[in-house]
């Protein structure tokens, strides 16, 4: 046996300098080897990207009957009536929209993309900037621009100084116009650039059809906002500690540093009282805005935010509190807390040019998110034909789509099981001279 192992070493020696000579057709030997040796490509790549699709719609009929079997609450009479539901909250407002604050999702909708005026509740964004870029115990020191603004006032001076934090009770509590200026100054430099710094938050926020001109709300040209930006800037405000315990305060009580005049703000939005959970946030008004108010309510399982705008003039102030009121109930009565991740094994997927011929990938996630009961889930997966070596673990090779009545709510990655190192001489001439020896041995 050693001898005729001996035999082939000068063989082998030959094969190895012919690789060097040679790589590639050294790789098409090795590929010749290994697919008469028993290591056959199943099928061809297309197809088993056809297969795992045909698998995906086959399962998808299943998949939505466990997402109707959570849903169903053995009332069948109640289905048709969701849709008539949604179309009918007998709303007020020129714009309406509730927003589940965990994902920044649309639960409901009336004219809330449109461009509108929105008052005071500009104020929010001015405040959570103040929280941001400055301290509480920063002094501030009044201009006799700030003390000139119109309409809701603190009435503070020229020249008196206030802590900013005392300022920020004044600014949400009672929406006063010459605090807000003050705190723009202040934080800013001018209220230009504090413009400049909302408006920055505000793309951050991925709010591009926002638009601030003043600190306050008050009427201007190009001061626009829509309910559907303005629901993202309060679910973003809320998540702030601070800015919740000043705009959930009964009333705060404070003094100008030097003079010593005193002042208490108490808080003005009734709806804070009006609905369990309630935690906000921001009344409005002025000519051109109408009635505005963007509310909050906090229960164990969700958080929603409302938006109204243009909800009446004079005399009808308390159109926006029952707007506020049906649109938190809608979501609340409507909505129930579901997980949509569906779990899925996907064939392994072809590696061009690999040690590896196949690669398994995987995906996971959490999708637990407010659905409402008629709501239709859907998923569709996007994967190449093949990839190609060298691929990482952990590698982003494809995406699995989740739709809610065919509007994309989510893109999942689907990533690389393993790594796959590319073919190399070493790997091919590792090869080959196994299977030499397995042919010997035998």
């Amino acid at each position: 046996m050693i001898k005729n192992k001996l035999k082939v070493l000068p063989l082998i020696a030959l094969l190895a300098l012919t690789s060097l000579i040679e790589f590639k057709a050294l790789k098409r030997y090795t590929d010749d080897v290994l697919l008469r040796s028993g290591f056959q490509v199943e099928k061809s790549l297309q197809e088993k990207v056809k297969e795992e699709n045909l698998k995906a719609l086959e399962g998808e009929e299943e998949y939505q009957k466990i997402i109707d079997l959570e849903n169903d609450d053995n009332d069948s009479s109640k289905m048709p009536s969701q849709a008539e539901e949604v179309k009918d909250l007998r709303l007020r407002a020129l714009s309406a929209l509730l927003l589940d604050a965990s994902n920044n999702r649309v639960l409901y909708e009336e004219n809330g993309y449109n461009r509108m005026p929105n008052a005071s509740t500009t104020k929010i964004m001015t405040c959570i900037v103040a929280l941001e870029k400055g301290n509480l115990d920063e002094v501030v020191t009044v201009s006799s621009y700030a003390a000139s603004m119109p309409d809701v006032q603190l009435n503070v001076k020229a020249g008196e100084q206030y802590y900013l934090g005392d300022l920020l009770y004044s600014l949400m509590l009672e929406s006063h116009n010459d605090v807000a200026v003050a705190i723009a100054e202040h934080i800013g430099g001018s209220v230009e650039d504090f413009a400049v710094m909302m408006n920055d938050k505000a793309r951050l926020l991925g709010c591009d059809d926002t638009n601030f001109v003043t600190p306050s709300g008050l009427d201007a040209e190009q001061h626009y906002t829509t309910a559907r930006d303005l629901a993202v800037i309060a679910s973003y405000a809320i998540k702030n500690e601070r800015f919740i315990k000043i705009t959930n305060a009964q009333t705060h009580s404070f003094k100008e540093i030097n003079n010593k005049r005193s002042f208490t703000v108490s808080n003005k939005n009734r709806f804070l009282y009006m609905m369990d959970g309630a935690i906000g946030v921001k009344t409005g008004f002025t000519g051109r805005a109408g009635y505005c108010f963007v509310g909050a309510v906090k229960r164990s399982d969700r958080t929603l935010i409302s938006v109204v705008l243009g909800c009446g003039w004079p005399p009808n102030k308390n159109l926006k509190w029952t707007d506020t009121k049906n649109l938190m109930n809608y979501g609340l009565e409507n909505y129930e807390v579901k997980q949509i991740f569906k779990p899925v094994t996907f064939e392994p997927i072809q590696v061009k040019n690999g040690q590896e011929r196949y690669l398994p990938l995987s995906l996971t996630g959490d999708l637990t998110m407010l659905i409402r009961k008629d709501e239709v889930v859907s998923v569709e997966y996007e994967l190449p034909d093949y990839v190609e070596a060298p691929i990482e673990a952990n590698s982003i090779i494809g995406h699995a789509h989740y739709y809610i009545d065919d509007k994309l709510y989510y893109i999942l990655p689907i990533y690389a099981d393993n790594s796959v190192e590319k073919i190399d001489f070493k790997f091919c001439f590792r090869q080959i001279l196994n299977l030499w020896m397995n042919m010997i041995g035998e």
